[in-house]
């Protein structure tokens, strides 16, 4: 009788130890799975900021954003750090502390160089700087897929824990980074508005084939000047030309450059087309910096070349312009 009651005991015993550490697996994929949520939604709100347009207009604004992001991934990686889970998810739980500093890093590093980024002169690098950001997320997402999702997917079918289904546990299978393009410093600098020079801009566009730009026609005000005779404008204040442009290429092109320069004096004014769709007409407004001196001047209004280019003879022309 003594031998039964000790055999029950025992089984009763290795029952609750059995249905705790199943519980304890439970728990910590369940844990996993809301990191993970709250990990990719706040990727979700970074990729939003970017895509937002304050950039060149509200660039300390965008950072401070970025910069709340970076602070709520550095909570979710001490979060991490902070979970004991049971020793047959040791290997998921090393692996999701390293998932959870790549993102920390990578959310950090795209914060720190957003005023790059947004300065003309330092955009190719800070828009770089930023793709660096951007891989250390997607490379979280592989290391996540690659080593903690197999990792505890092992751990609950070594217990005989179903997965899936409606009653399985569920191993949260989502990702930070949802399009692929965020890791090319040319769909970054689109979709942040950087002001990449032109060279920089179309560094990766020199590809085989049909490259142009088209000056159409030039307006000031309600004048659309003419080629051929003398077009009279006012001095003052500094006139805006507006340029008409069209791509001729087969190509999107970006940061396509436009200067008006009034022969004969200092006055050369330049701005750029952030980007001109391949086939797209648009239009480049261009304000002299100073109000001219007055008097009939040469006035030679250009788009700048882009890379692949050959022909140039419709990116400029000269208007004979009386300024008075």
């Amino acid at each position: 009788m003594i031998v039964v009651i000790v055999i029950v005991m025992a089984l009763l015993i290795h029952g609750c130890e059995v249905s705790q550490t199943n519980s304890s697996l439970k728990n910590y994929n369940a844990d996993v799975d809301a990191l993970i949520t709250a990990s990719d939604n706040n990727g979700a709100a970074m990729f939003s900021d970017l895509e937002s347009g304050d950039l060149t207009s509200h660039t300390s604004g965008l950072q401070t954003k970025l910069n709340i992001l970076a602070n709520n991934a550095r909570k979710q990686l001490a979060q991490a750090q902070s979970y004991s889970p049971p020793s047959a998810m040791s290997g998921a739980q090393s692996a999701l502390v390293q998932v959870m500093q790549m993102r920390e890093q990578g959310i950090s590093q795209i914060a720190k160089h957003i005023p790059a980024a947004a300065q003309k002169k330092t955009s190719r690098d800070g828009v770089y700087d930023i793709s660096v950001g951007t891989s250390l997320l997607f490379s979280s997402d592989v290391f996540y897929k690659t080593f903690v999702t197999p990792e505890i997917a092992k751990a609950l079918n070594a217990a005989g824990i179903p997965i899936g289904g409606t009653t399985g546990a569920q191993i949260n299978s989502g990702q930070i980074v949802t399009d692929l393009g965020w890791l090319q410093p040319t769909f970054i600098q689109e979709k942040i508005g950087a002001r990449l020079s032109t060279a920089a801009a179309n560094a990766n566009n020199a590809a085989p084939g049909l490259h142009g730009e088209i000056l159409n026609h030039v307006s000031v005000g309600t004048t659309q000047l003419s080629p051929t005779g003398t077009n009279t404008i006012p001095a003052s204040p500094a006139p805006t030309f507006t340029v008409n442009v069209t791509d001729g290429g087969n190509f999107d092109e970006y940061q396509v450059g436009c200067t008006v320069s009034v022969k004969g004096l200092s006055d050369t004014g330049t701005t750029a087309i952030p980007v001109i769709r391949k086939h797209q007409t648009t239009n480049c407004s261009v304000t002299l910096p100073s109000p001219p001196t007055p008097g009939t001047y040469p006035v030679t209004v250009r788009v700048a070349k882009v890379p692949g280019e050959t022909y140039l003879s419709d990116n400029a022309a000269t208007y004979t312009v009386t300024f008075n």
